[in-house]
């Protein structure tokens, strides 16, 4: 009897120590780091304008579709960029179903922004992500949709090109992956929203 007592009193008390250390200890410990090494990460990488209202995250994608603003690129999370439901289409490179949602968003991009049937279409532009929250796109894919966003806004297309390549992100350490475009800064930035707001 002594035994079983001994032996329960100590898984008791190994698995309170344990709670404390993994669920209360460890949990403070790497909150804390978060927040005095990367803060700005740790909270989201929040965009906050300069009225402080929270337009969006740097890390995430959103829908635009007012033909004032640059697109992002397709979305299969849920509805579309719900971070709740972040994931691809799980279609493969034979599926059908794939192809033809590819050929009919070719199309509408083409005619969207005002190009020739045979102009080609960059990838971003008709594929979703792995995640369906990517916030970026192709600096090409920003180019093609210059004409479009100038005309709707009634700005000069140069003006709108200077926002562009402002706007490009080099390499990660300068050789990962490739340059990019946010598309949430650069709707911000045609916004003439303070960018020194932002966190």
């Amino acid at each position: 009897m002594r035994t079983l007592l001994a032996e329960f009193r100590s898984a008791l008390l190994a698995t309170l120590v344990l709670a404390v250390v993994c669920c209360g200890l460890y949990p403070l410990v790497v909150f804390g780091i978060g927040q005095l090494a990367f803060r700005q990460k740790a909270n989201g990488s929040l965009i906050v304008d300069q009225h402080g209202a929270v337009r969006g995250s740097r890390l995430l994608g959103q829908a635009f579709a007012d033909e004032k603003y640059f697109h992002a690129r397709p979305s299969a999370a849920g509805t579309g960029y719900d971070a709740a439901n972040s994931g691809g289409s799980n279609l493969g490179p034979t599926s059908q179903a794939l192809r033809d949602t590819i050929k009919e968003r070719i199309v509408a991009y083409r005619k969207k922004n005002g190009l020739q049937e045979t102009e080609a279409v960059p990838a971003d532009a008709v594929t979703a992500s792995g995640s369906g929250l990517d916030p970026h796109i192709a600096p090409e894919n920003a180019r093609l949709q210059i004409a479009r966003v100038a005309t709707a806004r009634q700005m000069p297309r140069e003006d709108v090109a200077v926002l562009v390549e402002r706007a490009i992100e080099p390499p990660q350490c300068g050789f990962l992956g490739e340059p990019r475009v946010n598309v949430l800064l650069l709707n911000l930035a045609l916004d003439g929203v303070d960018a020194t707001h932002i966190p």
